[in-house]
């Protein structure tokens, strides 16, 4: 059993009405646009309390980080709430980055990308004879950037570490052709997003024999 019990934005209580900043009423979160900036031109907001945006610490420092720079720095960077690793931390974990299916193809379009796929036996399963095929790795490529990598999904153990990884090379705009001729460590999890060669769209049959 999961359970998120989720959190709350407190902004109903101090003062926002007074100088005009809005919120979704619905959730009390404050919309804003892409650089932090609210409807009120001179308030900022970061962090969990803005509406639509993940709820993750390390995606709040960052921004807060980015604001602060483009703020009193002169900087120009913006936060990119889209390319963000991240990891469901269950018995088996769940770890990705970038753009889930169901989005990407609302996005782009289903006859834009290329979504490549795979199950695969991690090697110390098969030690104890645990179930193969049971991990799954996915990427979503978008055809008309030269199939450069929109989303990165991984289940598996150490989905965590794996993403983080990979989600620099996605950051630097990685594409299919990249991923092929990167050379993998075997035997590896992560072996797998440089091997794959079936497309969700052939139909073909995606499991595996082996690590």
């Amino acid at each position: 059993v999961l359970i998120a019990v989720g959190r709350d934005a407190c902004t109903r209580n101090i003062g926002l009405e007074t100088i005009g900043v809005k919120i979704n009423e619905k959730n009390g979160k404050v919309p804003v646009n892409d650089e932090e900036q609210t409807n009120v031109p001179y308030v900022y907001a970061i962090g969990d309390i803005l509406d639509g945006k993940l709820e993750l610490t390390p995606v709040a420092i960052q921004a807060g980080k980015l604001l602060a720079r483009r703020l009193y720095g002169g900087g120009s960077t913006k936060c990119d709430y889209i390319n963000v690793p991240t990891t469901v931390f269950t018995p088996l974990e769940y770890g990705s980055c970038g753009l889930p299916e169901e989005r990407a193809v609302e996005e782009y379009g289903k006859q834009n990308l290329e979504v490549y796929h795979s199950l695969f036996w991690p090697l110390e399963w098969t030690v104890p004879g645990r179930d193969n095929n049971t991990c799954y790795a996915k990427i979503i490529c978008n055809k008309r950037d030269n199939n450069r990598v929109i989303g990165f999904h991984v289940l598996g153990p150490n989905a965590g570490e794996v993403t983080q990884g990979f989600a620099a090379a996605i950051k630097c705009g990685i594409t299919k052709e990249l991923l092929d001729e990167t050379i993998g460590i075997h035997p590896t999890c992560g072996e797998v997003f440089t091997t794959m060669d079936i497309t969700k769209s052939s139909g073909q049959d995606i499991t595996q024999r082996g690590c």
